[in-house]
């Protein structure tokens, strides 16, 4: 710390950052006994000093200007980062793109520096702010929600500070706020502040009101941020767990939102469409809500796991019943097409009556139950149910202690209630849920199960000789779509921790990724993630944990992709960056993609042709050199991936539709049906897609409307024909015309089996030698991204601090000429 800054004892020094609205807040402040003190009830007010400021407004542009400003004030202020022991964000509500990227620059600053992570309402700073600017009085904050709708809140204003005068955050209608606030007895005293009268003013000005706060003092202010989280009536700012501090949204998204009234229906749509049986999706043990199809599964399962129990299992007519009844929520577990577990019940008033929880006696122990439950319960709290309740045998011991571990507690009994000495007891807890409390087998997006913060353990002599001979170590971070992954290689290109965090399950609801509920899941998901992938490659050398310390660069997807998926893991990156000095690099997705082949093919060399495709891209390319790639042709609608998810939610199947079309079409007849092969004969390397999705749309339509039965595993295995035929028949074509000896794949497409063998068929009959990456890493994952942040980083292809997601970015951007090095042993050959 510079001399030049003298602390006071007990004073702490505190960054606070806001990007929830067009005003990039941020400052440096002391504050007397910090703010995680201040975040206990009843504590008093701590003294305020601010250091220095950088507030300015920043539409748009906050990725770019957050980290550098937080710097450049700790450099006004003549400290480092080093110096920092809190660090404060904004939470909003406001902007929900910038809340995240204030809350994602945020965690990563605690991640790198180790320190709490503490969060205070958007709404809080402004009227602070409004304070600041010597507003006395009754004030009323209009936040901008977009959408014509604005987050209000009530204050209180004296020489004291800012007080409030309401619970919790809310959205509601700019014409029902300007309303609500003009029918208060107190209408006339109100003062108006927030980014929303930009809007809204003149709305508020025919109402009456007249008093409005100047246009300068809108918008929140770091010193408005810090001041409101280091008041007396502060609401809670957290335990300062990075992990646990989440956005402010007010509002579920628009998907979510939809399912409300989905959970209300008599049955799934999907069963209007198909009509059909057992023939489910493939992926290792997903969850989906339960339809009409799973009744005959459910009810065997519910009979054999009650065979010789005092309980009376349901009938397939009880299942059918309830899931046909509004208010209710059924899930299931399914693996490879066959029903593994389930869950469900009905919402009673304020409470949520679970009436069964079952897993497959052989798949116990693995977390299902809890996630099961842990479903069910968000259904229940989406549908304003405040708590669970459920009924469990008295002499179930493995029962009680899963319930007692996701916090249920005794709230009754029934004696008798299962049969004569068969007693039953009443449990129940509060929602949501504890996340703290649901500890599966698998890394899912939730909080840190970990004490915090995160302390390593000594290390042993050979520990130190293994870091020293792994050399520079690169963490890789890839946010892109629904994975949340992260990856730590060494400089010999070693994959010392591979980490994936899927939020598969919440879009599997809708048939596809949700964009808004990805970038959600990410911000939730992400200090998790950075946590596991520390421990793994510290098993991988001997010791408990790594830390920051020991790492030599941070790479990062910064695209393409979905934007506000990406947007989180760059301020994440960027955050760690700017709280170590590490060197930051940037990664293209597809190029990750495209270098997943080394773990291989560890001797591919350029040139070479490769065909990427998933569920964004579709495109052959010419790879001339390391870093020199030239796109033959690429999808002008559809990708392949996007296709095959299309096709599934229109059969009613399930997501992601590529390993549920793959496995039915394995019993399939492929020349049962007639599906186009569109711009095959094209003489370019274009494709469309697009055109086949319609067709098989147009067929079932068709068949339904004709009474007739769809033979499912027939119509998938005639889809995924049409597009391989194309696929490959353009690939060979590349590959003739290029004049290369190699052809390799990448994307999450690449693991579908028929495909692959389809390229090898092909291909072995041209002389071409065919690589497909092992299928650990076909889909997004963190392990790709590394090899190539660590090949930018042996080349010094670093980024400064102003780098920003590009969703639309082009194979080629952020590359090196420079060979990319994978060694042996990581993942097993497939």
């Amino acid at each position: 710390m510079s001399l030049d800054t003298a602390l006071a004892p007990g004073e702490s020094v505190i960054l606070a950052i806001d990007t929830s609205t067009d005003m990039l807040a941020c400052c440096v402040g002391v504050v007397a006994g910090g703010l995680s003190g201040a975040a206990d009830a009843g504590a008093r007010s701590r003294e305020v000093r601010i250091l220095s400021s950088g507030d300015h407004l920043c539409r748009r542009h906050a990725n770019e200007s957050l980290t550098r400003t937080a710097l450049a004030c700790l450099d006004e202020a003549s400290l480092t980062m080093a110096d920092v022991d809190e660090v404060l964000v904004g939470r909003g509500p406001g902007s929900f793109t910038g809340v995240r990227i204030g809350i994602a620059t945020a965690k990563g600053l605690s991640c790198g520096l180790a320190r709490p992570l503490l969060g205070a309402s958007t709404l809080d700073a402004v009227a602070w702010s409004a304070w600041g600017a010597g507003v006395r009085g009754r004030l009323a904050v209009i936040g901008d929600a977009m959408r014509r709708e604005v987050y209000p809140g009530i204050y209180e204003l004296d020489e004291a500070g800012a007080h409030r005068a309401f619970d919790v955050e809310r959205v509601v209608k700019a014409d029902a706020c300007v309303a609500e606030l003009a029918a208060r007895s107190d209408a006339g005293e109100l003062i108006l502040t927030g980014d929303g009268l930009k809007k809204y003013r003149e709305s508020f000005s025919a109402a009456g009101f007249a008093r409005f706060v100047d246009e300068s003092s809108w918008y929140p202010t770091g010193e408005g941020l810090l001041r409101a989280a280091a008041s007396a009536d502060a609401p809670g700012l957290g335990s300062g767990d990075p992990a646990l501090v989440l956005p402010i949204y007010t509002r579920l998204s628009d998907a979510e939102e939809a399912e409300r009234q989905r959970l209300g229906m008599r049955e799934p749509a999907s069963v209007r469409t198909t009509g059909v049986d057992d023939l489910l999706a493939g992926v290792h043990s997903q969850l989906r809500p339960m339809t009409v199809n799973d009744l005959d599964a459910v009810a065997e399962l519910e009979a054999e796991v009650y065979a010789d129990a005092a309980h009376t299992a349901w009938s397939r007519r009880l299942f059918e019943e309830d899931l046909a009844g509004s208010g209710r929520s059924w899930w299931v577990a399914h693996d490879r097409g066959r029903v593994i577990g389930f869950a469900g019940g009905r919402v009673c008033g304020d409470d949520f009556e679970v009436a069964d929880v079952v897993v497959a006696p052989e798949r116990r122990r693995e977390g299902l139950a809890a996630r099961l439950f842990a479903r069910i319960a968000y259904d229940a709290q989406t549908l304003g149910a405040k708590t669970a309740s459920l009924e469990v045998e008295r002499d179930n011991a493995g029962a009680r202690a899963l319930y007692e571990g996701l916090g249920l507690t005794q709230a009754g009994e029934r004696p008798n209630y299962y049969g004569p000495g068969a007693d039953a007891l009443i449990m129940t807890v509060d929602l949501p849920l504890d996340a703290a409390r649901l500890k599966t087998s698998r890394v899912e997006p939730a909080a840190s199960l970990r004490p915090w913060p995160i302390h390593a353990g000594e290390r042993s002599a050979s520990t130190l000789e293994a870091l020293a001979a792994a050399g520079d170590l690169v963490l890789s971070v890839e946010s892109s779509c629904d994975e949340t992954a992260m990856a730590i290689i060494d400089s010999h290109g070693v994959v010392c921790a591979n980490v994936v965090a899927t939020s598969i399950d919440f879009h599997a609801r809708f048939g596809g990724v949700v964009p808004e509920i990805a970038s959600r899941k990410h911000v939730e998901a992400i200090v998790g993630v950075f946590e596991e992938v520390l421990a793994q490659a510290g098993e991988h050398f001997g010791c408990d944990t790594l830390t920051p310390a020991d790492l030599a660069c941070v790479g990062v997807t910064a695209g393409p992709g979905l934007v506000g998926a990406l947007v989180v893991g760059v301020a994440f990156a960027k955050g760690v960056c700017a709280a170590t000095g590490l060197p930051l690099t940037a990664v293209n997705h597809l190029e990750g993609h495209l270098l997943a082949n080394l773990f291989e093919t560890p001797d591919l060399e350029p040139p070479f042709v490769a065909s990427l495709v998933s569920g964004g891209n579709t495109m052959l390319v010419h790879v001339r050199d390391w870093g020199d790639y030239e796109v033959l042709g690429a999808t002008i609608d559809d990708a392949v991936g996007e296709a095959f998810d299309k096709v599934a939610k229109a059969l009613g199947l399930g997501y992601p539709g590529g390993p549920i079309i793959s496995k039915l079409a394995a019993r399939g007849n492929k020349k049962a049906i007639h599906f186009p092969r569109a711009m095959m004969h094209s003489h370019d390397f274009r494709f469309s897609l697009s055109g086949l999705k319609t067709a098989v749309i147009t067929y079932i339509e068709g068949e339904n409307r004709a009474g007739r039965p769809i033979d499912l595993p027939d119509l998938a295995a005639s889809f995924e024909a049409a597009v391989i035929d194309v696929q490959v028949a353009k690939a060979a074509e590349a590959v003739d015309q290029t004049g290369v000896s190699d052809f390799c794949v990448g994307g999450g497409v690449a693991a579908n089996p028929e495909l692959r063998a389809a390229y090898r068929k092909r291909f072995s009959r041209m002389g071409v030698r065919v690589t497909v990456p092992p299928m650990v890493v076909c889909g997004d994952n963190g392990a790709m991204i590394a090899v190539a942040a660590l090949r930018n980083h042996h080349a010094n292809v670093h980024m400064d601090l102003t780098l920003d997601a590009n969703p639309n970015a082009k194979l080629g951007c952020w590359s090196s000429d420079q060979a990319p090095v994978v060694g042996e042993g990581w993942p097993e050959r497939a």
